[in-house]
């Protein structure tokens, strides 16, 4: 008998506890700036598909507990969801953000591959995918009071230590690649040092010194509600919180709530490396900077200093190849104004046409490790775009070699190319061929210039000098991007257009 009023009072103490202690103020007042921060973004500002499968519902609030604690027993994961008022507390919380909802389940068909793939990598339950939501609402740039970023909200020593670059350009806290590497590899560490997915999670929102200390003062104890009053105030709602979205995101729709149509399309990287700013890019390619932003949200400054190291660089799929056809352009479109700030080095000043003009131009990187040296003497009708497809170059790299900033060329002149050691004898013929035998040059076969006779396309030849830039603003309404895919022009094949080739325009 003493022993079930012992219970009795102890069980009246907690609930009497959680009764007293309502939703975290900070917490929520977190949460809701990073929701209406994520409103923000690019791609939820551009969705065509608007809030309108939500707008007028009934969205069910009031269900029985009973309803609850059921369907929190059919959710297959290995960490445990219990129920009792907090956690209530917290579904009725998120339930009430009407616009939330609908925009946590359109983006999380494009966040949670990303998380289920890394996840499934270091073999942590699945579930922690709806983690970003409690932590930043899925806003790419949420930043804490204490100076967590990202839509894992790690912090700055934490983000070191497992591996992430952070500096003055870069803080790949905010990339959702490889801040989801280092969050699992945190959550791995974690649950390795409790072997409990509550105490893991505390810990990864504290940090493993105040789960510590709680524990000391609730004598010992290693289970989550045993250590509640002891944690910081905003962690005691964050387990109830993640217990909440797991609900919620798991059974949205029996509450009326659907996803909306988030327009991010499917994406692919390159690598840059040479200096880039993301305004040469949105302006070359015609995508809105904000856009790119929000693919590439780790450069802070819009700079990929490319020339230190590869960076990835994020686009949307259907922009890949044309990237690579206009590389060259990219890098050069107003370089000058958007690296104006750069420390310059060496201005090189030279009289044209009787005024003196000084020419500033940024440091030269090149790898060349593993290359050789070779000479081309400049022939009548050579350019810089020219020589740098016979060698398979950059227009940039070339210019690095010389030292050059101009795009003049003398006749005769020597022009410096590194080119791989197990390929020096292909291009050491390159300098005594002919026009024509460089064009064509593949190291195979020349190219064919018969027309094709497939009477469902129009057919154009390349002419000496164009690209397919150069082409596609011959023809209305056509872009580099069709013409890319109506040929299914791969890299190389792009790389290596010839004149006398024969390329598809459109259909008939």
């Amino acid at each position: 008998m003493k022993k079930f009023w012992i219970i009795l009072l102890s069980i009246s103490f907690f609930f009497s506890l959680i009764k007293a202690q309502d939703i975290d103020s900070q917490m929520v007042n977190q949460t809701l700036l990073n929701l209406n921060q994520m409103m923000d973004l690019w791609y939820v500002k551009h969705s065509t598909d608007t809030f309108i499968n939500s707008i007028g519902l009934d969205h069910k609030v009031d269900i029985p507990d009973s309803v609850i604690i059921k369907r929190l027993h059919y959710i297959n994961t290995s960490i445990p969801l219990t129920f009792n008022p907090i956690v209530r507390r917290w579904i009725n919380f998120y339930l009430q953000r009407e616009k939330s909802i609908p925009t946590f389940l359109g983006l999380g068909q494009y966040y949670f591959p990303i998380f289920e793939q890394i996840l499934d990598k270091y073999q942590l339950p699945l579930e922690l995918k709806y983690l970003p939501i409690i932590e930043s609402a899925f806003n790419i740039r949420a930043r804490s009071r204490a100076g967590a970023m990202g839509l894992w909200q790690i912090m700055y020593g934490t983000g070191k230590i497992y591996g992430l670059e952070i500096n003055s350009l870069i803080d790949e806290r905010l990339d959702p690649y490889t801040s989801t590497e280092a969050a699992a590899k945190i959550l791995r560490d974690l649950y390795n040092k409790y072997h409990d997915w509550y105490l893991a999670l505390a810990a990864y929102n504290a940090g493993p010194g105040n789960v510590n200390k709680a524990i000391r003062r609730s004598g010992g104890k290693l289970n989550f509600w045993d250590i509640y009053p002891y944690l910081p105030r905003e962690t005691r709602g964050y387990v109830p919180a993640f217990i909440a979205i797991v609900y919620i995101m798991n059974y949205a729709a029996q509450h009326n709530y659907f996803p909306i149509k988030i327009n991010m399309p499917p994406t692919d990287t390159v690598g840059i490396n040479d200096t880039l700013h993301l305004m040469q890019v949105a302006d070359v390619l015609k995508i809105p900077i904000d856009e790119l932003r929000d693919l590439n949200p780790q450069y802070k400054l819009d700079i990929i200093p490319g020339h230190l190291k590869t960076y990835p660089l994020r686009l949307p799929s259907d922009k890949v190849l044309s990237f690579i056809d206009l590389q060259d352009s990219i890098y050069h479109y107003k370089d000058s104004v958007f690296f104006k700030n750069q420390i310059l080095v060496n201005p090189a000043k030279y009289t044209a046409r009787g005024r003196s003009r000084t020419y500033s131009y940024r440091p030269c990187y090149s790898n060349n490790k593993g290359k050789v040296k070779l000479y081309y003497t400049v022939k009548p009708g050579d350019n810089f775009g020219y020589i740098a497809d016979w060698y398979d170059v950059t227009i940039r790299q070339l210019k690095c070699w010389n030292n050059r900033w101009s795009n003049r060329l003398r006749v005769g002149e020597k022009l410096v190319v590194y080119v791989p050691a197990s390929k020096v004898n292909k291009y050491k013929k390159i300098n005594s061929m002919t026009f024509e035998q460089k064009q064509n040059y593949t190291g195979t076969k020349p190219v064919d210039t018969t027309k094709p006779k497939d009477n469902r396309f129009v057919y154009y030849q390349i002419h000496r000098g164009e690209s397919l830039y150069t082409i596609a603003r011959k023809f209305p309404d056509i872009t580099v991007e069709d013409l890319i895919k109506l040929n299914g022009f791969s890299y190389e094949q792009v790389r290596h257009l010839k004149p006398g080739q024969w390329i598809k325009i459109k259909k008939k």
